[in-house]
């Protein structure tokens, strides 16, 4: 991991704001999700979030919805 250089306050609702730069950076627009996780490290992690298919857990932008499922187009078609 790589240090930003950016450090921000938390408010008191838990929001950060994310600089221009860096959303410019990581290609993140307004309205995209977000995805958090802890890493093995303690670090949190905040990250754009890609759909992963339930099957081969790979996170991939051409899935489908199947029955509230997310499924990649290579596994449907393996079905």
């Amino acid at each position: 991991m790589r240090a930003t250089g950016y450090v921000r306050k938390l408010d008191s609702l838990g929001r950060i704001v994310l600089p221009k730069s860096l959303r410019k950076e990581l290609k993140i627009s307004e309205g995209d999700d977000i995805e958090m996780y802890v890493d093995e490290d303690g670090n949190v992690v905040l990250d754009k979030y890609v759909p992963r298919c339930v099957f081969c857990d790979v996170a991939k932008t051409d899935v489908i919805n199947f029955k509230g499922k997310i499924i990649c187009r290579d596994c449907l078609n393996d079905m």
